[in-house]
């Protein structure tokens, strides 16, 4: 989904009162797919989402699941494909097996005539044509529930309650936010926690001033986590989620850097967006995710899988 957030999904204000009869089609939708039927994969599967849209990092969290269980399980990514997100299909390929079909169902049967022991799915919590071992809703901790409406009217695509439903939550950021968490612990306790950790920061030098450019859900945590490591930011280009650059966007931003004399920085993802000639002179920062309690997550895996 190619967009940038608007601002009125972060509070209460006169538009999203104004959308908010128009949530009636998401309730409706959601409530209709309750009576789907629910195939039970023998693959173990475990489904990492989200209900907040964009920017929760289900794609990291899916492969650090795959770095815990990869010695031990034959494990695989299931990414539904979208035309549009060909960047997270190639991180995940970069990280262990990859399958990605138009239909979830399509994959997991494939994953099972491979002889797969678990899949990863990333996304696929609305999909309710599956009965998952395992389902982990991602929230970032900056933004947690917005302005807590449904769609249109807000950010999420199905109500809190059904975080009752979800194995567990998980929150993704820098930001301690104890607002959010005890909203969530209201409709499930089993709530980790984690934070972006760059791994390639000596390739960097610090001491000089970056531009940077993104098309992410969150470019908010991506800057927090510039400021966090000290880098000197003097300007930036905010894109839609999963833009895909043209030759001028590039020319634009080199421009920029090169009249300013700054060093130019962005995301993996966007990184992996780029053609090999738009690439020269860019570099770009890998994160890994953190997970703070990392053993009761061990613990919490071993009790599913």
């Amino acid at each position: 989904m190619k967009f940038i957030k608007p601002l009125y999904l972060n509070d209460k204000n006169f538009i999203s009162y104004l959308l908010t009869p128009f949530t009636i089609f998401v309730i409706l939708i959601n409530f209709g797919k309750n009576f789907l039927f629910k195939k039970k994969y023998k693959i173990k599967t475990i489904c990492v989402g989200n209900i907040y849209i964009g920017g929760t990092g289900k794609t990291s969290l899916s492969i650090q699941i795959n770095k815990i269980l990869k010695n031990k399980f034959k494990t695989v990514f299931i990414k539904k494909r979208y035309l549009d997100q060909v960047d997270e299909r190639k991180i995940l390929r970069a990280h262990g097996k990859l399958i990605s079909d138009e239909n979830r169902c399509i994959s997991l049967d494939k994953a099972e005539l491979k002889k797969f022991d678990v899949a990863i799915l990333d996304d696929g919590l609305q999909d309710k044509k599956i009965d998952y071992d395992i389902s982990i809703a991602c929230f970032n901790s900056t933004y947690g529930i917005g302005n807590g409406y449904l769609l249109p009217a807000g950010p999420l695509r199905e109500k809190l309650e059904i975080l009752k439903k979800y194995s567990a939550i998980f929150l993704v950021g820098e930001k301690k936010n104890t607002k959010l968490l005890s909203i969530l612990k209201k409709f499930n306790n089993k709530i980790f926690y984690s934070k972006y950790v760059p791994i390639n920061i000596k390739s960097f030098n610090r001491k000089k001033s970056y531009v940077y450019f993104c098309g992410i859900g969150n470019p908010e945590e991506f800057e927090n986590t510039l400021n966090k490591y000290k880098f000197k930011i003097s300007k930036k280009f905010i894109f839609p989620d999963h833009h895909n650059y043209t030759n001028d966007d590039i020319e634009k931003i080199k421009k920029n850097a090169l009249n300013d004399k700054l060093e130019i920085i962005t995301t993996e993802k966007d990184y992996k967006r780029l053609t090999n000639y738009n690439k020269k002179n860019i570099k770009f920062l890998k994160v890994e995710l953190q997970i703070e309690n990392y053993k009761n997550f061990l613990n919490f895996l071993k009790e599913k899988i």
